[in-house]
């Protein structure tokens, strides 16, 4: 007889949860697994013991475990990574890109961050999930901010948008997969800077 996930609460004495609190516990559990201990304890059994939710609801919400971690890493990241508009383009990408490098270089998610990743390139269903919950969401409100900064007349018209984007967060990415060097000594400001010269902001 399969119990539902209300009933597995109810029995532990929590009282019914609704799916989006069910949700939330999952996604709260499998970051908590990930930052703690890395993509290796990121499994349905280690999550459904730690958020209290039932290995089937586990299976038909999400195709892996992988997917899970996929979209927990963006539950938790969003507020971080909050773009900020304040009217000055340079400003507001270098405190976005700060606030990146500083979520990349802490102690806790780094390593994590880069298993992630690395699950990303082969497994589709990570991979999936990473891009429409994070990768491509994340890029269109960069492309949104500069978008404002080409209407105001502080970012050349014709910049690409697309290509700014590359510039200014594939550096982080590469200086973190790649070279594996220290993301910290990365000078966000001049990187900044050079990227809006080459637009043609005049910054």
């Amino acid at each position: 007889m399969k119990v539902s996930v209300e009933a597995s609460a109810e029995k532990r004495g929590r009282g019914r949860r609704s799916a989006a609190e069910v949700r939330s516990e999952v996604l709260t559990a499998t970051v908590r697994l990930l930052f703690e201990e890395g993509m290796q304890a990121v499994t349905f059994e280690r999550i459904a013991r730690e958020s209290g939710a039932s290995k089937t609801t586990l299976y038909k919400w999400w195709p892996s475990p992988g997917a899970i971690a996929a979209e927990a890493y963006f539950a938790s990241s969003e507020p971080t990574l909050e773009f900020p508009d304040t009217g000055d383009l340079h400003a507001d990408l270098v405190a976005q890109l700060t606030a990146f490098v500083t979520l990349l270089t802490d102690e806790k998610v780094g390593k994590p961050i880069t298993e992630l990743i690395g699950a990303v390139q082969i497994d589709p269903d990570v991979a999936d999930v990473w891009s429409r919950t994070y990768a491509l969401p994340r890029r269109e409100l960069a492309r949104q901010r500069l978008r404002v900064s080409q209407l105001t007349g502080e970012l050349n018209a014709e910049a690409d948008l697309d290509i700014m984007v590359d510039q200014l967060w594939g550096a982080c990415y590469h200086r973190l997969l790649i070279l594996k060097v220290p993301l910290a000594d990365l000078n966000v400001d001049r990187l900044v800077t050079y990227s809006l010269r080459g637009a043609g902001s005049g910054t």
